[in-house]
């Protein structure tokens, strides 16, 4: 008997949360319900999530930037129905497949100076392999990453993590693994001169709290590398195909990587895939000898589904100038955002490219504002980020995250195929949130007192 899956879904739709704390991961069940977030979604498409009575809710999260071309494009629905019905010979591992030498092709036309791809399933995979591919390449173990940096949660890419509170619990991690402040370069040349370090790895926008590089710095950074004889490694698995209003971020600066790492939007939203692309010296390094031909790899990593699903988004982000959207619609967006924060006291600052922007909050002058700013501050330091996420969820519908651990930052990573409509729709529900943070006492401040008895029963256990 065949399975029916639309059958089963609808016979168990209601359970999702129960089955989730019952047999996966409770705590994450229980946060979504303290927040409100805990919404049985039926449906989606695009920048939208429809869920059981039809109400239609805007997605400025897309998946952490998974979502960059909408949810369910057809092109890449199509494309995943014709490698389901062409009964292709996948992963027959003793064997390339064509796909993948497409994939690439297409890839490294997006990628110049770039020679090389190397497929595997995730950001964190990438990131594992860019670690492996440095070491090999210069024969060195350091690896210098930047503070608040965010590379994944794998061993490896976790010894990169520069916030401690993912790292806590799950040491020793890579010993030769260096913190520098991101945007110093005195400290990166110090760290650099012992000339033991392989590859600096840094994520052109930082994704925990949308933090913009000084100017100058990334092609200064470059410089220092190549002085030093260490790899220049851009993590692009966020900010990558077009994010921020070009195929790779650090276009921005004029930087070229020695190896740039792709995943997230290559998706199409559909299918894990990771790339790394570096330059044919490198994998020459890697790959060395025949014998060694498979001395790394990743055994789902050029499945056909995943390579189709990255053709589809490719053809999709050329086709529709989705990167030009992404440029044109974020700038006025940030500029609608910077005009309501420049009427508020809480917001500090409102930044990003493209379509990856940040609101940086911080304590107000009033002094009645003050109070209630320390009630939640005393407790978590991003408890406040919770009064701006919560009512755009429940009043305007709006999804958005706070970004990172002890953040004082809303950040915007929504599909590039935003329509004109949804920037006003983020704009009218940005300046009432915001407006309403300034009225004390208020419907969100209550908000604020409740997520404090919340945190505060949490910390007791």
């Amino acid at each position: 008997m065949p399975l029916d899956l639309a059958a089963l879904i609808a016979a168990h739709r209601l359970e999702k949360y129960d089955l989730h704390e019952r047999h996966l991961n409770q705590q994450f069940v229980r946060m979504l319900r303290v927040i409100g977030y805990d919404v049985n979604y039926e449906s989606a498409k695009g920048a939208y999530l429809y869920d059981a009575a039809g109400r239609r809710y805007l997605d400025l999260l897309s998946g952490f930037g998974v979502f960059a071309v909408g949810r369910n494009h057809d092109t890449v629905i199509a494309a995943l129905r014709q490698v389901l019905g062409a009964d292709l010979p996948n992963l027959v591992q003793l064997d390339v497949s064509i796909l993948s030498g497409l994939l690439a092709e297409r890839l490294l036309a997006h990628l110049p100076g770039q020679e090389r791809i190397f497929f595997c399933n995730s950001g964190a995979e990438a990131v594992e392999a860019g670690i492996k591919f440095a070491r090999a390449a210069t024969g060195r173990a350091g690896i210098a990453f930047c503070s608040h940096g965010f590379h994944g949660l794998t061993c490896g890419a976790l010894s990169l993590a520069g916030e401690d509170v993912f790292r806590t619990g799950f040491g020793p991690l890579l010993a030769d693994s260096r913190r520098v402040p991101f945007g110093d370069l005195a400290a990166l040349d110090e760290a650099l001169r012992g000339r033991d370090v392989a590859a600096f790895v840094v994520e052109p926008i930082q994704g925990h709290g949308v933090h913009l590089p000084p100017d100058g710095y990334l092609a200064e950074a470059a410089r220092l590398c190549r002085r030093h004889g260490t790899l220049f490694v851009a993590d692009e698995i966020q900010t990558g195909l077009g994010r921020t209003g070009r195929f790779l971020a650090v276009e921005h600066w004029g930087v070229e990587p020695d190896m740039v790492l792709l995943a997230k939007a290559l998706s199409g939203g559909c299918v894990p895939i990771g790339a790394v692309a570096t330059k044919s010296w490198v994998f020459a390094k890697v790959f060395d000898r025949l014998d060694r031909a498979v001395v790394h790899g990743s055994t789902f990593g050029k499945n056909d589904l995943a390579m189709a699903a990255g053709l589809a988004t490719l053809t999709v982000l050329e086709d529709e100038r989705l990167i030009e959207r992404a440029e044109i619609l974020g700038s006025a967006i940030l500029a609608d955002l910077q005009a309501i924060g420049a009427a508020s006291e809480f917001v500090r600052e409102v930044r990003g490219k493209g379509l990856m922007i940040g609101i940086e909050f911080g304590p107000p002058r009033t002094l009645r504002l003050k109070a209630a700013w320390h009630m939640l501050a005393a407790v978590n330091a991003s408890l406040f980020c919770q009064l701006i996420t919560i009512p755009l969820f429940e009043q305007h519908r709006v999804i958005c995250q706070v970004a990172g651990h002890d953040s004082l930052v809303v950040k915007l990573i929504p599909p590039l195929m935003l329509a004109d409509g949804d920037r006003v729709w983020i704009r009218d529900a940005f300046a009432a949130v915001i407006g309403d943070c300034e009225r004390v006492p208020g419907a969100i401040w209550d908000t604020g007192r409740k997520l404090v008895g919340h945190a505060m029963r949490a910390r007791a256990g």
